[in-house]
């Protein structure tokens, strides 16, 4: 079998409280993505706006104005982007990553939700249920969420859907050895699934002019790619930047065979 590679670039930024305003960040990092060659181009969660904003003022369906003007961006420049934004729920939302282009359009619900280090994601939003692939050029991507990423079941099972990269939008909280934190998971957990992880945050706020509020989780930067083995491939620092790694199925499927951990689990009840 011939092996698969893609192409996958990272936009590390920082989102504004405005959809439209973030929309035209969407629109000229793909083209930088897209001038890169990357054929996959990856936001952070809470590009549609960032945390600390009613949510439930800027959430939109998934076919609505803000995701339909994503996808004709994804269409002019032949990518497929992925981007976390709030699509409506009742009384509250679905902190969603949109998957479209490329003959796609989806959505990933965020299913372990961020009720820690003193803040309560749920008071505002609804779990996910449901484990999300796609498939980009014979590729088979899976995607989480920030926070999903202390939870290592969800990752293998992605693995066992066949899964040879997880997509991991974040919006990270800071703190004391978050950022330590941070390296160790994601590279933990593309050991746990012999996996690419490509965790794509948003940049530190404090490196650009963008006002937040201080007690909502919006970002270190710190965006980090591990490959199948654990190993660092790629990293960028706290500022607004561009990662682009080339991801392949081989690695995966050698890691899997070499590690064994998926085939040697203990069974689900253990």
């Amino acid at each position: 079998m011939a092996d698969t590679s893609v192409r996958i670039g990272l936009c590390q930024l920082t989102s504004t409280a405005d959809p439209n305003h973030n929309l035209s960040l969407v629109r000229s990092w793909v083209e930088r993505a897209a001038e890169a060659g990357a054929r996959v181009v990856v936001f952070p969660e809470a590009t549609m706006a960032h945390f600390g904003v009613p949510l439930a003022a800027v959430a939109e369906p998934i076919d609505g104005p803000w995701a339909s003007a994503v996808s004709e961006i994804a269409s002019d420049h032949g990518v497929m982007i992925a981007a976390g934004m709030f699509t409506p729920d009742g009384d509250r939302v679905r902190n969603t990553v949109l998957l479209t282009g490329l003959g796609q359009h989806l959505g990933y619900h965020k299913i372990h939700l961020y009720d820690a280090f003193g803040y309560r994601e749920s008071d505002t939003v609804v779990p996910g249920t449901d484990c999300v692939t796609v498939t980009v050029d014979d590729l088979v991507i899976g995607v989480a969420t920030c926070y999903d990423i202390r939870f290592p079941a969800l990752f293998q099972r992605l693995a066992e859907a066949g899964a040879s990269a997880v997509l991991l939008p974040t919006s990270w909280g800071a703190g004391e050895g978050k950022a330590q934190q941070w390296e160790v998971l994601v590279r933990a957990r593309a050991l746990d699934s012999g996996a690419w992880i490509l965790g794509c945050d948003q940049a530190d706020p404090r490196t650009t002019s963008v006002q937040v509020n201080p007690d909502a989780p919006t970002g270190i930067g710190r965006s980090l790619v591990a490959d199948p083995f654990g190993a660092v491939a790629g990293r960028l620092g706290a500022e607004p930047d561009l990662l682009i790694a080339d991801v392949d199925a081989a690695t995966a499927i050698r890691s899997r065979e070499r590690t064994g951990v998926l085939a040697n689990r203990a069974p689900a009840t253990f």
